[in-house]
């Protein structure tokens, strides 16, 4: 017989049991389930507590006419069946506009008229409704491609090695000379500018604001004594490393200084502050808190939780008082944020002057950090004493915890969706094509207590989330992949493609079964999938030459992560695999970065990236998963100056074989 604690478990989304890469059935112990279910917000300490909370959850579902959400095409009629006879209902629009009416069939269903793309609240009877309304599915792009390049490698000595939107706009129009509908970075949310060790564009302080540490200063930061320049690690790091400790407070000084300037102007000719004072008016009360919580950050350090007590509720009174004392303090990291929106839309506009059929390709990562600005200044949207993470798989044994906050999805679902459509809303104003990191964490999110406990799944509201991805995308007239790679759930992919967003498809993992003589084999190009981004790797796995060479296994033996005999091993297959790659690639027995082109190139897959590193013949990777000071994370630049990228030779190579397709621009 199910206990209360199973049952509830159930209602609530916990998934107990579930099959990780390794083919290893999990149960998650009784412990993992009360700590995901407290951090769901439902009490479960015992049976008889898990009891009461599953007997309320299912009385608030049986009063309820309706359930908290629901998909309705825009554009089109709808009929609401209701779940039992209701009378009057009011429609309040996203626009504010209002529509009443009764219900009819006996009070068991709403006629609604056609409505406009956006979330709109229902009401019936006490209870309210978010009503989604979204396209049934986005067009597919046609035949193009693009370079995904490391922003923050782009930078040259003057900044330490730092990149800058200066050098992102450089870097678009080397690309869009050379045919390239799109240039990808990675995410360029909020970071930590006064953390010189927290450098992860995937771990940011905030996925609502952006990386003030790319914005270009008016004069070059001045840059204190290297004492040295850093050693290189391999030939391939032709670049050496960003040097973060040196560059931070020197851009931090030039932006102050810039601050001044624009204070000065502003003194002297109001109209000089109108843009500003148009975006501090736009953005509203989430800019104030959020330019807040970095002034606070600026004496107490970057990370809330380690705050005095009274500082860490964004509502008390000790963090309004500080907020009037420091007027100019707020205002500066509200500029801040004026600064990095403008050069960044500056970016997207030249991207598309310059004749790219996309311009920007973003990355949302897929969650923030726990003590950063996001997660400070709404503490109820996010579910506390957990982490995002991954079960274990073959290359990390014990599975991953990423250390990022994840939503609370009944929080979530109470907002109707509207902290995901902001977040989205933010990425799409300046991206014509979104990659959605980790969309399997839509269907469901691997969620691992603190303390050491072992994780489960935390099932999502996917129908609604994808929805409001479609809503926003519709509304951007943009196009949006997922990354749908890892554990992935049954039926997920086909609701993406259901859906019109394209999946990633990774030439290194895209292998077919073992011929008898126990030889890998790749799926050739003309069987991928046409709603994909098809790329080679990814930023977490080794470049093309770095995978021929097993550096990234070369890089798990030397850190411990791998015996010495599963090393060995996996450098043999790896060289099976290179020449099996080889076999298919069309590249004319070329062991040499073409391959790889030549292979992309002829896939039916309608986007396809091409990495900058593996374009400019570089072997190590940006990202070791599982490392943070091991291995060089986040530091490698790129030895080509931005502007100069459509001269070197192995960019024209691969650019000239995607032309010479029906992937030209």
């Amino acid at each position: 017989m199910t206990g209360a604690l199973d049952a509830l478990c159930a209602k609530a989304g916990v998934i107990t049991r579930y099959r990780d890469q390794t083919d290893t059935d999990r149960i998650a112990p009784p412990e993992t389930r009360r700590a995901i279910l407290q951090a769901l917000g439902y009490a479960a300490a015992d049976e008889a507590q898990a009891q009461e909370t599953l007997d309320r959850l299912r009385r608030d579902q049986a009063e309820r006419p309706l359930g908290p959400w629901r998909v309705i095409p825009a554009g089109e009629a709808a009929v609401l069946t209701l779940d039992r006879p209701a009378a009057g209902w009011r429609l309040l629009q996203e626009d504010g506009r209002e529509l009443t009416g009764r219900a009819t069939q006996d009070g068991g269903a709403i006629e609604l008229p056609a409505l406009s793309l956006g979330l709109h609240e229902l009401t019936v009877d006490t209870w309210t409704t978010t009503l989604i309304c979204a396209p049934a599915r986005l067009p597919l792009p046609p035949l193009g491609w693009g370079v995904t390049a490391p922003l923050y490698a782009l930078g040259s000595d003057r900044r330490a090695g730092l990149g800058s939107f200066a050098d992102l706009e450089a870097a678009v129009g080397a690309m869009a000379r050379l045919g390239a509908g799109f240039l990808g970075v990675n995410p360029v949310h909020a970071g930590f500018p006064g953390d010189a060790e927290a450098f992860s564009p995937y771990a940011p302080s905030s996925r609502r604001r952006f990386n003030t540490a790319l914005i270009e200063t008016r004069e070059t930061p001045p840059l204190p004594s290297a004492g040295g320049k850093p050693a290189k690690e391999n030939p391939a790091d032709e670049g050496g490393m960003v040097d973060y400790a040196r560059a931070l407070p020197a851009l931090r000084a030039a932006q102050e200084a810039d601050f001044r300037s624009f204070v000065q102007a502003e003194a002297a000719d109001p109209a000089a502050g109108r843009g500003f004072a148009a975006f501090l008016a736009a953005e509203g009360e989430g800019l104030r808190r959020f330019a807040v919580h970095q002034a606070l950050s600026d004496v107490h350090g970057c990370y809330w939780r380690d705050w005095p007590e009274a500082l860490r509720d964004p509502e008390s009174t000790e963090v309004a008082d500080f907020a009037r004392a420091n007027p100019e303090a707020v205002r500066f990291h509200a500029w801040l944020q004026f600064q990095a929106e403008s050069q960044l839309g500056q970016v997207a506009a030249a991207a598309r002057s310059a004749g790219m059929a996309h311009g920007l390709y973003l990355d949302l990562a897929v969650g923030t950090h726990p003590s950063g600005a996001e997660t400070w200044a709404d503490q109820a949207l996010f579910s506390p004493g957990v982490s995002l993470g991954a079960p274990p798989d073959p290359f990390s044994r014990d599975g991953q915890t990423w250390g990022l906050a994840p939503f609370s999805p009944s929080e979530l679902v109470r907002r109707g969706f509207r902290p995901l459509a902001e977040t989205l809303r933010k990425q799409l104003a300046f991206a014509g094509v979104l990659r959605i990191d980790h969309i399997l964490g839509f269907e469901r999110a691997f969620w691992i207590p603190e303390g050491g406990l072992p994780g489960a799944y935390v099932k999502m509201p996917r129908e609604a989330m994808l929805a409001v991805v479609r809503m926003e995308v519709a509304r951007a007239g943009a196009y949006v992949v997922g990354e749908d790679l890892g554990n992935i759930p049954d039926g997920l992919r086909e609701a993406l493609a259901s859906s019109g967003i394209m999946g990633c498809r990774l030439v290194m993992f895209e292998m077919t079964a073992d011929d008898a003589k126990g030889r890998p084999g790749f799926v050739p190009a003309g069987d991928y999938a046409p709603a994909a981004l098809a790329s080679f790797s990814t930023h977490d796995l080794p470049t093309y030459l770095g995978w021929q060479q097993g550096l990234d296994i070369g890089w798990r033996a030397r850190l411990g992560h791998m015996e010495p005999e599963a090393a060995e091993a996996a450098l043999a297959r790896r060289r099976e695999e290179a020449r099996a790659f080889l076999a298919v690639s069309d590249a004319g027995g070329d062991a040499g970065e073409t391959a790889v082109e030549r292979f992309l190139a002829r896939t039916p897959s309608r986007l396809v990236a091409l990495q900058l590193e593996d374009m400019l013949g570089l072997s190590e990777q940006a990202n070791l998963p599982g490392t943070v000071h091991e291995h060089p994370n986040w530091r490698r630049r790129i030895p080509c100056p931005a502007a100069e990228l459509d001269r070197h030779p192995g960019v024209r190579r691969a650019a000239r074989i995607m032309q010479n397709t029906e992937r030209k621009g």
